[in-house]
């Protein structure tokens, strides 16, 4: 056991300083940021956060997932903090770092045997949903949102996305309320779900 969490700090440093690093590159290279004035304050606490949680979810897949897994799903948890962390800090979603995702899903559906049909399915009939909801909601949910799921369908299947789903949009709305309730936002503010959804899709890939 030591030496899974003694790997996955190590292993957590690499990514925290290099995951930090392409967000930092993405945000200078893109015209659109929410916040472009505050990177610097909205990202004060990235490094830590980002070391503390890899470091956790490094040492769940090191020490509960078959050999021919592992670097699926830690490539999968690493660019889902990384879109955690942006959709956070400036409400946006990479596709620089969803299309790798998606690839990196129907990789691993080809791995490891699971249904091509079924998970091809999941991507186009979620990311067709969200797509729908996106346009009803008028900016509620945004592009990035909808290729995310898409992606996750890649990944999980109809059913498991569905539970990602639930999961991420109960709590991303009990988190809005809560925020509304200490006047943080009001009604009329943006929110990001994109965290909750990439969040629930952790939890699902790693224990459901």
């Amino acid at each position: 056991m030591f030496a899974e969490i003694f790997w996955s700090a190590i292993l957590s440093a690499v990514a925290t300083v290099a995951g930090s690093a392409w967000i930092d590159k993405l945000y200078d290279a893109c015209k659109e940021l929410t916040f472009p004035d505050e990177i610097a304050s909205r990202s004060k606490f990235r490094r830590p956060i980002l070391f503390c949680a890899l470091t956790v979810l490094n040492c769940v897949v090191l020490t509960a997932t078959d050999v021919p897994e592992k670097l699926f799903l830690l490539t999968a948890t690493f660019l889902l903090m990384l879109m955690t962390v942006t959709d956070f800090e400036q409400y946006m979603l990479f596709d620089a770092m969803t299309a790798p995702l998606a690839l990196l899903g129907a990789a691993f559906v080809w791995q490891t045997g699971l249904s091509v049909q079924e998970h091809l399915t999941a991507a186009i009939i979620g990311g067709g949903i969200f797509f729908g909801l996106a346009f009803l909601s008028k900016g509620a949910l945004g592009g990035g949102d909808v290729k995310l799921i898409a992606a996750l369908g890649l990944w999980l299947g109809y059913q498991k996305l569905l539970h990602v789903v639930l999961l991420g949009a109960v709590s991303g709305g009990l988190a809005a309320v809560l925020m509304i309730l200490l006047k943080q936002k009001d009604r009329s503010s943006y929110f990001a779900y994109g965290p909750y959804f990439a969040l629930a899709a952790i939890y699902v890939l790693l224990c459901d």
